[in-house]
């Protein structure tokens, strides 16, 4: 059972790492695969405070929504072979796969539920620096490696702009 916390550490690290060198660091280049993330969803989540409407429509949404899915899948399936000897591990990872799909989504349709549960991945749309809060689950190797902003403020989030918070 040792493989779950393992792997919650090991996805959240992999989560930091993909979402910084893949989806920004190739994802600004625009004839990479991965441009569809800052290209597309990044634009649409700062134009629309945060709402990514490819998410209402699921995997099946837009093209930002297939990639990233496919990615998520891939991830599992790269795992898949560990499965007879980490069962834990294994499940986990697949389990932390969904659970960002399902985090990632609701923080794209809901910002209300953002602000409360994911004030770090709002500050990653919304903020001044894109660039920082890679984590989207959880803020814990955002934390580790530094780039987590804290106390950071977005536009959304200031009273004097109409926030729902307001």
């Amino acid at each position: 059972m040792i493989g779950i916390p393992v792997a919650l550490v090991y996805v959240n690290a992999f989560e930091w790492w993909a979402h910084k060198h893949l989806l920004h660091g190739l994802g600004k280049k625009k004839e990479s695969f991965f441009a569809f993330h800052f290209f597309d969803h990044h634009r649409a989540a700062r134009q629309n405070k945060m709402r990514d409407e490819g998410y209402v429509d699921g995997i099946f949404g837009g093209p930002a929504q297939q990639k990233e899915a496919l990615l998520l899948a891939g991830l599992v399936a790269v795992h898949a072979p560990l499965f007879p000897i980490a069962p834990f591990f294994t499940a986990t990872v697949a389990w932390s796969a969904v659970n960002y799909w399902r985090t990632h989504k609701r923080a794209h349709l809901d910002l209300a539920w953002a602000e409360e549960h994911l004030p770090w991945h709002v500050e990653h749309h919304m903020g001044r620096n894109q660039d920082a809060n890679w984590c989207v689950t959880h803020p814990f190797f955002d934390r580790v490696m530094g780039t987590a902003t804290v106390g950071a403020r977005h536009p959304t989030a200031h009273p004097s702009n109409g926030s729902a918070h307001a």
